[in-house]
C-alpha cells in the first residue's frame, strides 16, 4: 500500500449475497490510528462495519460504500486516537454481474 506506514490486518472473503463476517485480531499489541478498507479481487457493497478494541468499547462505522476492484475506502478515524484493535465485524456483498467471491481487505497505520 503506497504512502505511509500502513499494515495489513487481515482479509475476509465477501460472497454474493448479503454477508456477516468478522476479522479477529485477538492479541494484536500494536496501535493504530486509522484504517481503510480495500476490494482487491472485486467490487464490494459494505454496509456497516464495527470495530472492536480491546478495552471493550465499540466504534460504529455506516459506510454505505462500494468499492470497485482495487478501490480503498475513505480514511477511518479511530475514536479516541490511538487504538488496539480487537475484532472488526463487517456486513457486506459483492455488486453488480461479477459473480463468485470476492475479498475485503483492512490495513492499518498509526
Amino acid at each position: 500500500m503506497a504512502g505511509g506506514s500502513w499494515k495489513l490486518l487481515g482479509e475476509q472473503n465477501v460472497n454474493l449475497l448479503i454477508d456477516k463476517d468478522v476479522i479477529e485480531l485477538g492479541n494484536n499489541q500494536d496501535e493504530f490510528r486509522q484504517i481503510r478498507l480495500i476490494a482487491p479481487d472485486g467490487p464490494v457493497n459494505v454496509q456497516d462495519m464495527k470495530i472492536h478494541f480491546d478495552n471493550g468499547s465499540v466504534q460504529d462505522v455506516p459506510l454505505n460504500a462500494i468499492l470497485k476492484s482495487g478501490q480503498q475506502s475513505r480514511v477511518i478515524r479511530l475514536d479516541g486516537g490511538l487504538r488496539r484493535v480487537d475484532k472488526i465485524i463487517f456486513w457486506y456483498n459483492t455488486v453488480g454481474l461479477f459473480s463468485g467471491k470476492s475479498r475485503i481487505a483492512v490495513w492499518a497505520s498509526k
